[in-house]
């Protein structure tokens, strides 16, 4: 029990100390022979610390156990105890500071041996003349295997060696001994595999709870970690197909950035431009799955889902765009360049879990609305927004925020074309009215009704002069009434990713 303890470093644990305590006492009440037979363990103050059987001890026992805790004696002794004659064998254990006691009523210990030296006088008065010769042989046959079993015993105390056996060479009661003996150091050979066997157990239990922390510690609130690795740690790493908001931003122009300062001061300004933003996406329950590059990668709704993660990504993405303002200002401070970004989220359902090899794993996201959440990032820059959103998204939040629909796009590797939204916390009064008629005004524009569609999209310009998103449809309007489509759909096709 305590080699196992000392290799797997819990010495200084309470808990698993005290456990190993108590298989040593639910050990030992399994191993007795007899119901007379005590096994207990007493420290420095001979106060009894463990003992199969209730046993007191008496005032005039404790000199004789003192002596013991002082001076162990390894053999076999004999020692009233409870007043009682026994015959024991002790030895002292240092890291729970006991002195355990194996022992047994003199009488019953010594009930074969005084049956054999009754035998062996019968023999004697029947046959003088052999006595000595039939005492000597008896002799040697009695105390051969006694002394190979005491010396087996010491072998084991001594070495902690398990495996060793007595050999049993005859068919009697000092062989039955030998017998019984071997068969109780083998169940304590059993017991002893198996509790290695729990303790590895333990230990890789313990690894796994230890690695999975270290994958989520970072991410997720520490309340939530030591509520979920309590009930079912592996559910959190197992791959799970889950409605998520996926968000993806990006620096704009980071390269060009890049060029005009010094690796340094490159790596300074981006990684405070990152504890920006990841305060940011965990302050609204997501969490942050990789950076690539200049690029973040964060997901809302694993391994915890909460009813508000579409709500949320929104907002985190709003909040993004307005603190990069902030950063902007400390950048200029430092004369250096400015970072503008483009945020895209798109929600749907996507494959969730734990992704890799045993080198290498890390906890992901991956499916076909993952991409489109790459895409719509990308797409910021094609429709001059730095906040887009998927359909779905808009869906889910309209209650919440105001929502611009800015077209229907088919993006690289898809059919079909998937509406596009922008929207943000506080718009102004008059990029409500603007947003409302732009809203009113695309369905005419997807159907055809180009005429409409333009009046509707100039009184968005009467709004917002000079609206990017207003404008570019109403150019395309006019160009298609001038120019007819044969197959109009109004998707724009988009050819880079």
């Amino acid at each position: 029990q305590w080699s196992l303890l000392v290799d797997n470093e819990y010495t200084d644990n309470p808990a698993m100390v005290n456990a190993a305590r108590n298989t040593v006492v639910s050990y030992a009440i399994s191993i007795m022979e007899s119901p007379t037979e005590v096994i207990m363990a007493f420290n420095r103050d001979l106060q009894i610390t463990m003992s199969t059987n209730e046993i007191t001890i008496w005032d005039g026992e404790r000199q004789t156990l003192e002596e013991l805790y002082a001076q162990p004696n390894a053999g076999l002794i004999q020692l009233p105890i409870g007043g009682i004659d026994r015959v024991a064998m002790g030895f002292y254990f240092e890291p729970f500071d006991w002195y355990m006691l194996v022992t047994e009523q003199k009488s019953t210990f010594y009930r074969d041996v005084d049956k054999i030296t009754v035998q062996s006088t019968a023999t004697l008065v029947a046959s003088i003349v052999l006595a000595v010769i039939l005492l000597f042989i008896i002799s040697r046959l009695l105390t051969r295997p006694l002394i190979r079993v005491v010396n087996t015993m010491k072998d084991i105390i001594s070495y902690s060696d398990l495996s060793q056996r007595v050999p049993v060479e005859f068919q009697d009661e000092t062989g039955e001994l030998a017998h019984t003996f071997n068969i109780m150091v083998g169940e304590l050979e059993k017991a002893y595999n198996n509790i290695k066997k729990y303790a590895f157990e333990a230990v890789i239990s313990q690894k796994r709870e230890t690695k999975i922390r270290n994958i989520f510690q970072k991410y997720v609130p520490q309340e939530l970690i030591d509520k979920y690795l309590g009930e079912n740690p592996e559910s959190l790493l197992i791959g799970d197909n889950r409605v998520l908001a996926i968000l993806f931003s990006d620096i704009r122009g980071f390269t060009t950035i890049s060029e005009k300062l010094p690796p340094d001061e490159i790596v300074n300004s981006l990684n405070r431009y990152f504890s920006v933003m990841v305060d940011v996406i965990l302050s609204h329950k997501g969490i942050v799955d990789k950076y690539i590059g200049d690029a973040i990668m964060a997901f809302f709704g694993a391994p915890v889902k909460h009813e508000d993660d579409a709500i949320q990504s929104v907002y985190a993405g709003i909040e993004m765009t307005e603190r990069v303002v902030e950063f902007n200002r400390e950048q200029e401070k430092m004369g250096k360049p400015p970072f503008h970004i483009g945020v895209g989220i798109n929600y749907g359902i996507v494959t969730v879990g734990n992704i890799g090899t045993e080198k290498k794993m890390d906890y992901t996201v991956i499916g076909d609305m993952v991409n489109f959440a790459s895409r719509l990032e990308s797409l910021t820059k094609y429709f001059k927004q730095e906040l887009l959103i998927s359909e779905s998204l808009a869906r889910k939040v309209k209650d919440n925020l105001v929502c611009r629909e800015l077209g229907r796009v088919q993006v690289k590797g898809k059919t079909e074309g998937i509406k596009i939204f922008t929207t943000k916390r506080k718009p102004t009064d008059a990029e409500r009215e603007a947003w409302d008629i732009h809203n009113r005004a695309m369905p005419h524009y997807y159907a055809g009704e180009f005429q409409k569609a333009a009046h509707l999209f100039e009184s968005v310009l009467r709004i917002l002069p000079n609206d990017f998103a207003a404008l570019k449809i109403l150019e395309k309007s006019l160009e298609n009434l001038k120019y007819p489509p044969e197959h109009w759909t109004g998707v724009e096709k988009m050819e880079t990713k």
